[in-house]
């Protein structure tokens, strides 16, 4: 392959490589061994989320390898850097959690400016981790380049007596153990072979919900995301998207291209569709802001609300991500929405097919087991369901996958909780009633500030037996572990003045997610003279460094926690420059 296919004159990377005035730059090049042949092809940035923190980000670096080699191959230079990972399974139940949904928005910032810095032409990323993935995704739709996104790989389920365990069951066993229903040493156990590889967490939880919306989203290979991370196939998968992304810059096909309003309802399908993570209220709005499209939690809760659930995964189904690979992936789930018309098929894909042209090659059907049919689906409604009412006027979200119909419809009294070791502290010493709703409030984007995750309280009540005896609400939100009636993303959030800054403990709230409606029961007036009275945000310790200034630039959950402008606010597109 030569240069011939690609103009020079029009990508970034001429402005660091062409002209005697880029004499300086090219001998920086030199000096690492780039030739004068590489240093006139396109240079493609190989962005990885590769760290030591959590097995879902260690076999990254391994995985960027077979990138480049692809990228070789179809005539680019291939450049690898890395930026930061937060991972939510460690983060969880203290203080880091603080600075994870704050990671998702440093990755997209890092990997932009050092796209901008270097002058790429091009973007293949790497992710691993809850926030790692819908952050890269957001840089490539942010710097709008040609673009190809990889997921690192789910780690394999662990094994005891004989059944599949994962690091859901590790949370739920704390609950088991405060309940006195676990010894030291079956935790000690269970801890021990929980997590027994490389990847990230194996149910449908938020790596494996954005890794599915990747493919449904056209940024990824169709069925890349499927193979776990120690899968040495997983490195074919690497190198056709470096071969990939060099077609997408010689067809001059951008990330925006890919990503639009219809590409955006794919993705919400197959969240609804698998009982994805309500983390993708959040990310879905944050990559479509980036594109500049208006798409926000409440259009996702619609699509939610019309797809059925048909996909057997954890953890409101049986099954991890290992058997949704073995059973057909992303592209078996995508061909069954295909069939009941769910699906725009029209959509642009990273191979420069379309969505219908990529299925087309699929012949695999859906197994009955891991994946149902969508004529036959497990419930007719999607899995996640957004609400509102006078408690959540922006909106708030919950996941029912697994839940029966009875189980979707709570009244009790609020028991209110000002943050989250609050709650946690009481749910430990069983201080709260069957028929409660807890209310966990100052946790949102803001006022957290960082949006934390609730898992360890979550888990807590579920290893207590109590996930269906009581409901949980809060303007913060949920790992894509969580079982249980939990809506999360209350907006606004108490920090802005939202209704649930204004409710107190006893207050009756209703929670209807078949009906899609939240509210508490207090008129408009009483709501009101509460707001008169309201004194204002908490406090927090947080008055300087990263967290201070995230609290500062964040916007609301419903437009997806974003801390700039976006596409709409733009007066210039990087790869244009």
């Amino acid at each position: 392959m030569t240069n011939a296919r690609f103009d020079k004159t029009k990508l970034p990377s001429r402005h660091v490589t062409e002209g005697p005035e880029r004499a300086p730059h090219r001998s920086y090049f030199y000096a690492m061994g780039i030739s004068e042949e590489e240093i006139h092809q396109p240079w493609v940035g190989v962005a990885t989320c590769w760290n030591e923190a959590a097995p879902c980000n260690i076999a990254l670096n391994r995985q960027a390898q077979s990138v480049k080699m692809g990228v070789k191959k179809g005539g680019g230079t291939p450049r690898e850097f890395t930026t930061i990972t937060v991972t939510d399974g460690i983060a969880m139940g203290h203080e880091g959690m603080r600075s994870s949904l704050a990671s998702r928005d440093a990755i997209a910032d890092t990997v932009e400016l050092t796209m901008r810095g270097h002058c790429y032409d091009a973007l293949v990323g790497l992710a691993g981790c809850d926030k790692s993935l819908p952050g890269m995704m957001m840089a490539m739709v942010r710097l709008n380049v040609p673009s190809v996104f990889i997921y690192g790989g789910s780690i394999l389920p662990g094994k005891l007596n004989g059944k599949d365990v994962v690091v859901q069951d590790v949370f739920e066993a704390v609950g088991q153990h405060a309940a006195g229903n676990m010894t030291d040493a079956e935790l000690a156990i269970l801890e021990r072979v929980a997590c027994p590889s490389a990847g990230a967490c194996g149910g449908q939880y938020t790596a494996n919900t954005m890794a599915c919306v990747s493919e449904a989203i056209g940024l990824a290979l169709l069925n890349s995301s499927g193979a776990p991370a120690p899968y040495e196939s997983r490195d074919q998968y690497g190198d056709f998207s470096g071969q990939a992304v060099m077609n997408l810059i010689e067809k001059n096909i951008r990330a925006r291209d890919i990503v639009t309003r219809q590409s955006l309802e794919n993705a919400a399908r197959v969240v609804a569709c698998t009982g994805g993570s309500t983390n993708a209220g959040l990310h879905l709005p944050a990559i479509a802001h980036e594109a500049g499209i208006d798409f926000d939690l409440l259009d996702v809760c619609d699509i939610f609300r019309d797809t059925p659930y048909f996909v057997n995964l954890r953890p409101g189904g049986e099954y991890v991500a290992k058997d949704l690979h073995e059973a057909g992936g992303v592209p078996v789930v995508l061909k069954e929405l295909r069939k009941s018309g769910l699906l725009h098929e029209d959509c642009i894909t990273a191979s420069g097919r379309s969505l219908g042209e990529e299925l087309d090659r699929i012949d695999r059907e859906a197994d009955g087991r891991v994946i149902h049919t969508v004529a036959k689906p497990i419930t007719p409604t999607g899995g996640v369901v957004g609400l509102k009412g006078n408690l959540a006027p922006d909106g708030a979200i919950v996941k029912v996958a697994g839940m029966a119909a009875e189980d979707q419809v709570f009244t009790g009294p609020a028991r209110v909780f000002e943050c989250e070791e609050e709650a946690f502290e009481a749910v430990r010493k069983r201080e709260y009633a069957e028929g409660d709703v807890i209310v966990i409030r100052n946790e949102g984007p803001a006022g957290g500030p960082g949006m934390r995750e609730m898992l360890s309280t979550t888990a807590a009540l579920s290893g207590q037996g109590m996930g269906k005896k009581v409901a949980l609400i809060t303007d913060g939100r949920f790992s894509g572990a969580t079982r249980g009636f939990c809506v999360g993303h209350v907006g606004p959030e108490a920090a802005h003045g939202g209704p649930i800054a204004l409710v107190r403990t006893g207050d009756v709230i209703t929670i209807d997610a078949i009906k899609g409606e939240i509210s508490v029961d207090l008129s408009d007036a009483e709501l009101a003279e509460r707001k008169g009275a309201w004194k204002g945000p908490r406090t927090n310790d947080y008055t300087a460094g990263a967290l201070w200034k995230y609290a500062q630039l964040v916007g609301s959950a419903r437009k997806g926690a974003v801390t700039h402008p976006g596409a709409q606010g733009e007066s210039h597109v990087y790869m244009d420059q």
